[in-house]
């Protein structure tokens, strides 16, 4: 099994080359990322209910200034004032660019994470998924006090 695993491993780098190698690509203290989320909240500490000093939009530039656990402190390229906190998962190592296309910025922030069209289509053959349903979820918003009081009055854990 793990020579499989191996080989497997090979037959991927001998294929696709140096597409396996921006898959990878990370985010580092010093370096430059991009806003792949369609907003990013940029908080005045790590955690989730941290305040909210701003937000930055999709593609938007920042400079990373270090890392923490799940976290990267950032400085915006275009309004050097607005620092702090933000999901590193919120970040592209990848600059994002709009290609003057009608897709939203929701298309835009999915295709950044490897998720577009075709492979929603192969999804939506297979008659398995209701994306109707997927999309009402996603129009459903919670206040942040309202979410904080459901987690602290559940005794859950905020992932701090």
């Amino acid at each position: 099994m793990k020579r499989l695993l191996v080989l497997l491993c090979l037959a991927l780098l001998v294929s696709y080359g140096p597409k396996v190698g921006a898959l990878f690509a990370q985010i580092k203290s010093g370096s430059v990322a991009w806003v792949s989320a369609k907003k990013a909240d940029i908080k005045s500490s790590t955690g989730f209910f941290a305040g909210t000093r701003g937000s930055l939009e999709l593609g938007a530039e920042v400079t990373v200034l270090q890392l923490n656990g799940k976290w990267a402190e950032v400085r915006s390229a275009t309004n050097t004032s607005l620092s702090g906190w933000t999901a590193a998962s919120n970040l592209s190592a990848r600059r994002i660019v709009s290609s003057g296309t009608t897709a939203s910025a929701s298309e835009v922030a999915l295709a950044a994470k490897g998720f577009n069209q075709e492979v929603e289509d192969a999804y939506k053959t297979k008659g398995e998924l209701n994306f109707a349903d997927v999309d009402k979820t996603e129009a459903i918003t919670v206040s942040q006090d309202d979410l904080y009081k459901f987690v602290t009055e559940g005794h859950l854990n905020t992932g701090e």
